[in-house]
């Protein structure tokens, strides 16, 4: 019977004050779809930072007959003595963990594979234009990089260093900074939301105060006359978080649709999306039921 009467009242409470609660349910969503976001950018960020830093390495590229270098220009192309020389020093530098020699083919074939996804910029690049290189795998890629250039830059037949490291920075920085700003716009709302949850509560605990007067004359404990408004908040919020469910997919299809454009190589997991899913559940839940709590609290004199 108790259930029931809780019950009743929820639903009276959600008929009273239906504008305010469907405003409330259309905010928790947005701002937990926002949140959640963010968070699987964080996911994908750390996904991506773990399998691109496996792979970071300085690429030594070789001498050949490009006109454009003033090092090849003045000695010309390396050398097997030069290629020879340059592998030895790289391979007794105690930061360095794997050297490998590519040929231009082998470098060019490379080069198609991981842009295979746009063939006019493969047939813009001709099979001179890359040339021979040494791949060279350090033990840490952030403080080994400088030292293993500076010994190996102005060798004879040592073109050019590339720092894959230094380029995965600022790509990192660019997804940091749009995680950065989803999550601020989130929290913004989220803000909005507990407002927006506070003032339907207030507006219905006074709706209803005759019903909560009578309530406290035959003797009804204070959680008794608070629970109905908690439990209208909190339903809410679910109603919030399951459109929140909704959106959060799409922007987890969002992001491995980005593959196609930028291609990180790292796509987020099923699991990935549940376990935001529940976080931001919980979130939801947290949100309105402590902000019902608190203000039911000043609001609602029991």
């Amino acid at each position: 019977m108790r259930a029931q009467f809780v019950f009743g009242e929820v639903w009276i409470g959600l008929r009273r004050n239906l504008t305010m609660t469907v405003a409330l349910i259309v905010v928790v969503a947005i701002s937990l779809s926002l949140l959640g976001t963010g968070l699987l950018f964080v996911k994908q960020v750390n996904h991506t930072r773990a399998l691109w830093q496996s792979k970071v390495q300085l690429s030594i590229y070789l001498c050949d007959n490009n006109p454009l270098s003033p090092q090849c220009t003045k000695s010309g192309p390396a050398t097997a003595a030069q290629t020879t020389q340059i592998a030895s020093t790289l391979r007794k530098l105690p930061q360095v963990v794997e050297v490998t020699h590519q040929t231009q083919a082998a470098n060019l074939a490379q080069f198609r594979k991981e842009f295979a996804y746009d063939p006019v910029f493969i047939d813009s690049v001709q099979p001179g234009d890359i040339p021979a290189s040494f791949q060279v795998k350090l033990k840490n890629a952030q403080t080994d990089a400088g030292p293993v250039t500076a010994a190996i830059t102005g060798m004879p037949g040592v073109d050019s260093v590339g720092n894959d490291s230094s380029i995965l920075t600022n790509f990192y920085k660019l997804l940091d900074g749009a995680r950065n700003a989803v999550i601020v716009v989130a929290i913004i709302l989220i803000i909005a939301a507990i407002l927006l949850v506070a003032n339907t509560i207030r507006l219905s605990a006074f709706n209803r105060r005759r019903e909560t007067a009578i309530m406290r004359l035959v003797g009804a404990s204070n959680f008794y006359v608070q629970l109905p408004f908690l439990v209208e908040g909190m339903i809410a919020g679910l109603f919030g978080w399951l459109v929140a469910v909704g959106l959060l997919a799409g922007a987890k299809a969002g992001l491995d649709g980005l593959q196609n454009y930028f291609p990180f190589h790292a796509q987020l997991t099923f699991g990935d999306l549940v376990e935001v899913v529940l976080v931001t559940m919980a979130i939801g839940l947290l949100l309105c039921g402590t902000t019902s709590f608190l203000t039911l609290r000043r609001y609602l004199r029991v």
